[in-house]
């Protein structure tokens, strides 16, 4: 069975799910804030806070999307591209003195890279990486990635099945680490998102890859619906943007939880976990007085002598089930058989009564 040790945690088929809370672009510049959303994921139930590292020059071109001409998300920022990613960028300096609040708050510290030099710039802060789905086609980052031997958590939004198989083909072939998320990078908060999520492709990737990986979500959609869907369909790792504050302006705010929101999806996540149980189906321990005040036994419809044949005219089904009590179900195994002893009307016929 695949495992995989991510910080203090080890994720596996077996293993409580590790939830992520990705900060991203919310800290909105300011280092206290950071801070204060690390805490707060902490107390929410989060294994993990996530921040992006790039600049805004490492990430996309100023020039081309200025000229861009398509209806995106993006069109109903304020401030361009460039600026956005600008602004939500992380100085160098905030990763030591984050470091500190991750260890304090007993939560990981993780990071998507956008950069080849933030690869190395974090490693020494993070216990894994996370590849974001715009770089599922980028194998200088895969790569550099993947060498550096930790646990590597890939994306796949937008992406076709040909885009994660060459990825994790790749990344396998350096680090045998992975864990590999649906998504889709929708992040508008449009209700009918939720016709696009297509939670049924971590089946396609469970019979593709076995247990060469092991499953995840990262989900951009209100609520926590996908969520459990997601871990009932065998992901162990979920990744959900965090604010404090839905209203707050910035580009990730919208569609993120909120420490309320996210507590809420934990405990239901927990519950969820509880309920699918081991997949063999048996009479479960507090089901056992039902197992006995629910089915149905053999009983005597009327006085039955000793030593008188069984007939399916002398008997009714009723309830309980006592031990030792026939199944009705095997009923035709007795008849014709003796009885042992006299019966009253509506007593119980147990098989060691028979001849």
């Amino acid at each position: 069975m695949k495992k995989i040790k991510v910080g203090k945690k080890i994720i596996s088929k077996n293993s409580k799910t590790y939830f992520i809370a990705d900060i991203g672009a919310n800290h909105d510049g300011d280092l206290r804030r950071a801070k204060k959303l690390i805490k707060l994921c902490a107390k929410a139930g989060a294994d993990a806070a996530k921040f992006q590292h790039f600049r805004a020059k490492t990430i996309v071109s100023d020039f081309q999307f200025k000229k861009l001409n398509i209806n995106t998300h993006q069109k109903k920022w304020k401030k361009s591209v460039y600026e956005v990613y600008n602004d939500a960028s992380i100085n160098s300096l905030w990763n030591k003195i984050l470091k500190k609040d991750f260890k304090k708050n007993n939560i990981d510290f993780l990071s998507s890279p956008y950069g080849l030099n933030y690869v190395d710039e974090v490693n020494k802060f993070i216990p894994a990486y996370k590849i974001g789905s715009g770089d599922i086609t980028w194998k200088d980052i895969i790569i550099k990635i993947a060498k550096k031997k930790k646990p590597v958590i890939i994306a796949t939004g937008a992406s076709t099945f040909t885009d994660v198989m060459n990825a994790v083909k790749l990344i396998l072939k350096y680090n045998s680490k992975l864990i590999v998320m649906q998504c889709n990078t929708n992040y508008t908060a449009d209700e009918k998102n939720f016709n696009h999520i297509n939670l049924n492709v971590l089946k396609q990737f469970s019979r593709t890859f076995k247990d060469k990986i092991i499953l995840g979500l990262s989900d951009h959609t209100q609520g926590h619906t996908t969520v459990l869907g997601a871990i009932a369909l065998g992901a162990k790792v979920i990744e959900k943007h965090f604010t404090d504050d839905n209203k707050r302006k910035g580009p990730d705010h919208k569609f993120s939880m909120t420490p309320e929101t996210w507590h809420t999806m934990v405990i239901e996540s927990r519950r969820l976990e509880k309920s699918l149980g081991d997949g063999i189906k048996k009479v479960e321990k507090n089901e056992i007085t039902s197992f006995v005040v629910q089915r149905r036994g053999v009983y005597a419809n009327r006085k039955i002598k000793k030593n008188e044949k069984l007939k399916k005219e002398m008997i009714e089904f009723l309830r309980p089930y006592l031990k030792g009590s026939i199944s009705p179900f095997e009923i035709e195994n007795y008849i014709g058989k003796k009885l042992k002893k006299d019966f009253k009307e509506h007593e119980v016929i147990k098989k060691k009564w028979m001849i």
